[in-house]
């Protein structure tokens, strides 16, 4: 057994995973990792980068470039011009970004669920509650990016982002371990909520940025501010940007969790199912 398989071993253990990933200064772990990953010396940068090849399925051949300035600009590298195709059927909502699909499926008034046995409320969440009636026996996708994901994030359909409202919070893990044990943890952590109209029906869509451990930093293209822990601007920001399906909305620094809600009416595809993989550009809800 190789060392590489015996600490991935080590991980896979609920207990001990949760234990390294959340039991730790989560917030200055996160400004630590901040700091380090953008350090710009070749000899960091490389050691830093094969120690994620070992530990992760990272795969760079569809990145633009193949040189990268630091750890922190592979993290939010771009893609090859047609790397993921955006499916332009007018009536499919797409993926925004690559992911790994976690709880899926209809709001239950305004009750919906983090992990099984975890329920959580769209106002506890949105802060929002215009965005709570709008989404009320809607339906909603989890979207888990992994750290070798690709991180950037894209418009889902033709829309104007009206208004982003960013809610400070903590920084607990986002995976599968922490989401069984830690309830409501998406409304406890930092996150973005942009609210979308879509051009086509004039529905609201909504999408939930939550920041996580090491990933506490969302870079959006509508604001000028980075929305961070040193972030002390508005709390709710209006904006008036107009986007195209697959345009680029934004990024994580490293990577963390969209959540996605849409109106009663909305189905979500075929493809879309618990455990599923799904890439930016393809098919995730069907409009009315």
């Amino acid at each position: 057994m190789t060392v590489r398989t015996q600490i991935l071993r080590i991980f896979e253990q609920e207990d001990i995973n949760f234990l390294l990933t959340n039991r730790i200064p989560r917030r200055l772990a996160t400004q630590f990792i901040g700091w380090f990953s953008k350090i710009e010396q070749p000899l960091i940068r490389d050691l830093s980068i094969a120690a994620w090849r070992m530990f992760s399925d990272l795969d760079l051949s569809e990145a633009k470039k193949a040189e990268f300035r630091s750890l922190h600009d592979c993290f939010i590298r771009e893609l090859k011009d047609g790397a993921r195709p955006i499916d332009g059927t007018a009536d499919v909502l797409t993926s925004p970004c690559d992911a790994i699909v976690g709880a899926c499926g209809a709001i239950r008034g305004t009750q919906l669920y983090q992990a099984k046995g975890f329920p959580y409320a769209l106002a506890d969440l949105l802060c929002d509650p215009n965005l709570v009636v709008a989404h009320r026996n809607g339906r909603y996708v989890t979207l888990r990016l992994t750290s070798s994901m690709y991180h950037r994030f894209h418009a889902p359909h033709d829309a104007r982002i009206e208004r982003v409202n960013y809610v400070s919070g903590d920084t607990w893990n986002v995976n599968p371990i922490a989401l069984k044990r830690v309830e409501r943890l998406f409304c406890k952590n930092e996150r973005a909520v942009l609210r979308l109209t879509l051009a086509r029906g004039g529905h609201t869509v909504t999408l939930v940025a939550v920041a996580a451990i090491l990933v506490a930093s969302i870079r959006l293209h509508c604001l000028e501010d980075l929305l961070d822990s040193d972030y002390r601007g508005r709390n709710v920001i209006a904006c008036d940007s107009d986007v195209h399906k697959g345009d680029e909305l934004g990024w994580f620094q490293h990577g963390s969790t969209i959540i996605v809600f849409a109106p009663d009416g909305f189905a979500l595809c075929d493809n879309v199912r618990e455990g599923a993989t799904i890439r930016m550009g393809q098919p995730l809800m069907r409009l009315p």
